[in-house]
């Protein structure tokens, strides 16, 4: 019996080698070339189920993921600061990581929905500017959301201590009045973890980045102190959930405030922009009703110039008002470029992003880049 079972053996692995060859000739074999790739190690054996001893457990496909669309969205101002909006695709080049890429998609007037975070700081320290933060969010709310005629949708958050979502995704500016309206002021301020918060628990969950634009527009005067997250770590995740940062800031007329610089690195690392309208006129005469700090100092006589009544309260008002009414026209009047990156694989890298202009005279803002992550950030 052993001897016959070598012969067969020898037989079946002649055979075998007939068939290898034959193989071969089809062009079914390997094929010689300039670079040849080394041979895959061979898939482990099938192996069969314990729970179902009769079936063979099949081994696990790979999943090869892409990115299949970057959208971008883009702004572009002429030397006046106000949009220029009759570009057309051939006047932009895109790129990322140096690399430029081949522009697939092109919207002039975009259509694609915003989700909108508007943060509002009811902190001890911004006690006195919450009345005018509440007034300029209002009209804000009505001026990008049209009355409730958009696909548009905005959250409110707060944050003193630690943050809260006042109200939740809607397209109804009544009911967002109503809640802004309601406001109260607290203690602490957490500035980074609102932000931080904001990115990983609703802008990560608003849709896909290709098919909405995040923004987050945050009223405060920048400073902090109580955070759990740093500034880099609010950047971070808001980089990573695509999620572009605009900031108001709301310090005193006529203060030096070392949160400015705060809000200019926050926004300028997320493709947004900041906006200081408080730094405009501070007043120098009885007319406007307040001197600024560094000529009486901190004494009663500016109160006693009326610098918490009248044309100053109207004037800080309209101010917040006016900058909120910018950002709203911005994102109504961008731009959107989108392109397949080269590099199209998801491997968790973040993809720096340039766009540049053949105008001349334009100033240009953009999502200064992405991560190329499977699935959206989490904890």
């Amino acid at each position: 019996m052993e001897i016959g079972s070598k012969k067969i053996s020898r037989k079946w692995q002649a055979a075998c080698g007939v068939l290898a060859m034959a193989a071969v000739s089809l062009g079914m074999g390997p094929r010689c070339g300039l670079a040849q790739q080394a041979t895959p190690p061979a898939a482990p054996a099938a192996e069969a189920s314990p729970q179902h001893p009769n079936q063979v457990a099949q081994a696990p496909k790979p999943i090869q993921a892409r990115v299949e669309l970057v959208n971008v969205p883009l702004t572009v101002l002429n030397k006046q600061g106000m949009p220029v909006i009759d570009m057309n695709q051939g006047e932009f080049r895109v790129f990322e990581d140096g690399v430029e890429q081949k522009i697939t998609h092109f919207e002039r007037e975009t259509s694609t929905p915003l989700r909108v975070g508007l943060i509002l700081d009811t902190s001890n320290t911004a006690r006195r500017q919450l009345s005018y933060e509440k007034d300029a969010g209002v009209e804000f709310v009505y001026q990008v959301l049209r009355n409730g005629g958009t696909k548009n949708q905005i959250f409110l958050q707060t944050f003193d201590a630690s943050s809260s979502i006042i109200q939740d995704f809607t397209n109804d500016p009544d009911m967002l009045q109503d809640k802004i309206q309601n406001l109260r002021s607290g203690g602490g301020k957490a500035l980074y973890d609102a932000i931080y918060s904001a990115c990983l628990t609703k802008m990560s969950r608003s849709g896909l980045p290709e098919d909405v634009r995040r923004v987050l527009v945050v009223l405060s005067d920048g400073l902090d102190v109580q955070s759990q997250h740093t500034l880099a770590q609010a950047v971070s995740m808001a980089q990573m959930t695509e999620t572009m940062v605009y900031t108001v800031g709301t310090a005193a007329y006529g203060y030096d405030n070392p949160g400015d610089k705060l809000l200019d690195d926050l926004s300028a690392q997320t493709g947004g922009y900041p906006s200081f309208p408080l730094r405009e006129s501070p007043g120098t005469d009885l007319e406007t009703g307040y001197l600024s700090h560094g000529q009486i100092g901190d004494s009663s006589q500016n109160k006693g110039l009326g610098a918490e009544t009248g044309r100053f309260s109207a004037e800080r008002l309209v101010n917040l008002a006016d900058a909120l009414q910018v950002i709203g026209r911005d994102l109504d009047e961008e731009y959107t470029i989108g392109y397949k990156p080269i590099r199209d694989s998801l491997d968790g890298t973040y993809r720096s992003i340039k766009v540049v202009t053949s105008r001349r005279g334009g100033y240009l803002r953009w999502k200064p880049g992405y991560f190329a992550n499977a699935s959206p950030a989490s904890e």
